[in-house]
């Protein structure tokens, strides 16, 4: 491409949590298959440098790019969707934004100027919007503002959208508004006086979107499309619908037939090719809503009221379930109710179990009692981060005889440490973005289930812990049978524990979840899925 890189600002209005991510991702997927070169960032206006330390109830999953950065679950969206690795630059937050300029000021770079929000954070925010621009890689760049309009946290991101508009110039940025049109049940009729105000308050700052892409649960007929065209000042062509899917995978289609990517392409003065490479999307969709078999997954944790506090584990799910041709049922239990005399009530039925990550006492007592029943049951076990960790100080306790194993981060003074604070956290006083984050080599031992899993020798994964498995204590725990078949060789941390002798039981330091993709599902759900499928057929 000739063209200088193209920009699309993403904002929400009326409400939050319509799904601007999912948009993003699903627009970006169909430019993506038109042939160009798209990624995504997402601008968040919260004051927290990174979700790291948030409350999974507040804010959900946090995910964690190749880098190391902790970011939000909408960045796991948008490599999920485009097959992409993300990193720092496509994650900003306001504290980000703040921290940086305060820096400059105190380093003197400001020549003793009163710093102010324009222009001193309005000019970060759009330099920070366009260092991936700036790498020459792109042909388009796809920046999602968080929250709502109006919202007093947005109001510099969006004048700093209005600044880079007008320095951009003609055809090289598009806004597109996201906004709910409301439907009253007992009046019988869609409302858009909602869309209409948030596109007003849009526009009292400055900011014309020129597209609107209206959340629905019903179909929007041609005179609503037509008045909103009329009194938001868009085209007619440029007022899509976005009408509640099955799936979130299906949403890409449901823009296609909106023409959401010809309207776009259009508006930026882009060329629209006919071909569109969305066969293997199309596959995965068929593969996903027409299973051949079933099996019911138990997902273990603590947040698990949340849902999205285990978004990209799901999600891995979903990817597995459709290569396997298999329907995931997956089963949300509270760690804290699985007891020694309630597991095989809870558990029984399931046909794997999965211990996910977490932190903290709550709950840890449950994710042991469910590794303790799928070892002894036979059933395909999977413990993920804290969910290994857990696993570990059951084996400790129930095969080694150290009923006092357990995890300094629970009891620091436990007589039997198996796991342990890693060394390099060990002077470490501040929380936020100090635990192990990012990718990291992994070496795994020929003929065993990683290697079955992986076919390699060599992996990478994406970490994010401070505790590890006590090197004092494998010696005695590979002995008795558990065995340590990944390990990062510079550090000697174990990164993969697995029973032999068990028809299927990994437990793993890092999150494999993080790197499973729509169009090339991990390996380890999909195997993970299977080893369910062979344990359902057998019972």
């Amino acid at each position: 491409m000739t063209h200088p890189t193209k920009y699309i600002f993403v904002t929400g209005g009326v409400i939050s949590s319509l799904g601007k991510g999912i948009i993003s991702a699903s627009l970006a997927r169909l430019l993506q298959a038109r042939g160009y070169k798209v990624t995504i960032q997402k601008f968040d206006p919260y004051i927290n440098v990174d979700p790291g330390s948030l409350n999974p109830y507040e804010h959900g999953e946090c995910y964690v790019t190749t880098d190391g950065v902790e970011a939000d679950l909408d960045l796991g969206h948008y490599e999920r969707f485009l097959s992409i690795e993300t990193t720092r630059a496509n994650s900003v937050t306001t504290g980000h934004i703040y921290m940086s300029v305060i820096d400059k000021e105190r380093r003197g770079e400001y020549l003793g100027k009163t710093i102010q929000v324009i222009p001193h954070i309005t000019n970060e925010i759009k330099q920070r919007i366009q260092i991936l621009g700036n790498t020459g890689k792109y042909d388009i760049i796809i920046t999602e503002i968080g929250g709502t309009v109006g919202d007093i946290e947005s109001v510099p991101h969006i004048e700093a959208v209005r600044q880079l508009k007008w320095e951009l110039g003609y055809k090289n940025s598009i806004v597109v508004h996201l906004g709910l049109i409301p439907y009253l049940a007992a009046a019988g009729e869609l409302k858009t006086k909602p869309i209409q105000h948030s596109v007003k308050n849009l526009m009292s700052s400055g900011v014309q979107p020129d597209v609107l892409v209206c959340r629905t649960e019903h179909h929007l007929p041609q005179g609503i499309k037509d008045k909103l065209a009329l009194f938001c000042n868009v085209r007619k062509e440029a007022v899509i619908e976005n009408m509640d899917a099955e799936t979130i995978y299906d949403v890409p289609m449901h823009m296609l037939e909106e023409q959401l990517d010809k309207v776009v392409l259009e508006d930026l003065g882009l060329p629209c090719p006919d071909k569109l490479d969305m066969d293997k999307w199309e596959d995965f969709l068929y593969r996903h809503k027409n299973p051949k078999s079933e099996v019911n997954v138990a997902l273990v944790g603590k947040y698990v009221s949340l849902h999205d506090a285990y978004k990209s584990i799901v999600e891995s799910f979903v990817h597995a379930g459709a290569a396997c041709e298999t329907k995931v049922n997956v089963h949300w239990i509270y760690s804290g109710d699985v007891k020694a005399d309630t597991a095989s009530e809870i558990l029984g039925g399931m046909d794997a179990i999965l211990v996910g990550p977490g932190s903290g006492e709550r709950g840890t007592d449950g994710k042991i009692e469910a590794a303790r029943y799928a070892r002894e049951n036979g059933i395909p076990f999977l413990g993920i981060c804290l969910g290994m960790q857990m696993a570990v100080v059951e084996f400790a306790r129930n095969v080694l005889g150290y009923k006092d194993a357990h995890s300094v981060e629970i009891v620091r003074n436990t007589a039997h440490p198996v796991i342990d604070l890693m060394d390099s956290a060990k002077s470490v006083s501040s929380k936020g973005g100090t635990t192990r984050l990012g990718s990291w080599p992994c070496e795994v031992k020929e003929g065993s289930l990683a290697y079955e899993v992986y076919g390699s020798k060599e992996i990478a994964e994406r970490h994010r812990h401070r505790y590890e498995l006590s090197s004092e204590y494998l010696p005695e725990i590979e002995k008795a049978g558990m065995v340590a078949t990944g390990v990062n060789k510079e550090t000697g941390l174990v990164d993969i524990v697995e029973i032999p002798s068990h028809p299927w039981y990994m437990a793993v330091q890092f999150h494999p979840e993080y790197r499973s993709k729509v169009e090339a599902p991990h390996p380890l759900f999909v195997h993970f899925i299977e080893a369910a499928k062979k344990h359902s057929e057998s019972k």
